[in-house]
């Protein structure tokens, strides 16, 4: 990474204190702890929330630092909390393209975050309607894996669905059918939801048509249905086999969704997501 100009730099990390400052800890999931002697969050707290380093953290406000990624930058305005406005100002700030919506790193809806971070029970993650993960809390990243840090077309788990075999490892063989129907019916139900002029979805739709028989064939059938209520049956590679239902919560202009996953009436999937908080992201197997 280049190093920035020291003026704009300065500003940054200006601009970060002033962000910090303004949170309590409850409005991130944090605990209050012991007497504080600065308002707001820590130093170190907001490089925990942003999977950050504390030096660099530090580095970053005393203007001292290089150039902050794009990545990096995303997952500080979700650990700030930041409106959209002042998202793009901090990307302007750091000398970086403000995201286009429905990417990687899009801006999170404000309460969807701030329901997410209430979920510590429960795996939870936002997504975007094209299926790209914005963020996960720990037990969704133990049931589904990391998905995050994928860029371009492969950051939506659709594509990656219709042209990486391994992405179907997820479910069971004979659910794999069910699953790309009911992927590419929600996918025109999301595209046909966006503004005509936007070209996102319908690059992605064509890209899929080209490089997926399996998705033509069924682009062509027309089906269009929303996911929101799923029965999934997922492997885990230390649970095995788990049953879940997946709700869903949709933002007012439908881009982003708000995924929570409970167990299965009927089934031993309480006790298996209880154990999710235990194996966590290890890999092991049964």
């Amino acid at each position: 990474m280049t190093d920035m100009g020291s003026a704009r730099y300065t500003e940054l990390g200006a601009f970060l204190r002033s962000r910090r400052a303004r949170i309590r800890p409850a409005d991130v999931g944090l605990p209050h702890g012991p007497r504080r002697r600065v308002p707001g969050l820590r130093r170190d707290e907001v490089a925990q929330l942003a999977g950050a380093s504390v030096d660099y953290y530090n580095e970053l406000e005393r203007g001292a630092g290089s150039q902050p990624s794009e990545q990096m930058l995303a997952a500080l305005s979700r650990a700030l909390r930041l409106t959209a406005d002042e998202r793009d100002y901090l990307y302007h700030l750091a000398d970086r393209p403000v995201p286009a919506s429905g990417g990687p790193a899009s801006h999170v809806h404000p309460g969807m975050l701030d329901l997410l971070t209430r979920m510590t029970s429960t795996p939870a993650q936002v997504i975007t309607d094209l299926h790209v993960t914005l963020v996960q809390n720990p037990l969704a990243v133990a049931l589904l894996g990391d998905q995050s840090g994928l860029r371009g077309a492969r950051a939506s788990f659709v594509y990656r669905w219709f042209t990486e075999p391994e992405a179907r490892q997820l479910y069971p063989e004979s659910d794999h059918a069910h699953q790309s129907r009911a992927f590419v019916a929600d996918l025109r139900a999301a595209a046909a939801r966006r503004d005509a002029r936007d070209t996102e979805a319908a690059s992605m739709i064509a890209s899929l048509c080209d490089s997926s028989a399996e998705f033509a064939a069924l682009w062509d059938d027309h089906d269009v249905a929303f996911r929101r209520n799923d029965r999934k049956r997922l492997l885990h590679a230390a649970l095995g086999l788990v049953e879940v239902d997946c709700l869903n919560l949709f933002s007012e202009d439908g881009r982003q969704r708000l995924l929570w996953f409970t167990p299965a009436v009927g089934t031993d999937s309480a006790g298996l997501l209880d154990l999710l908080s235990v194996v966590g992201t290890q890999t092991v197997h049964p």
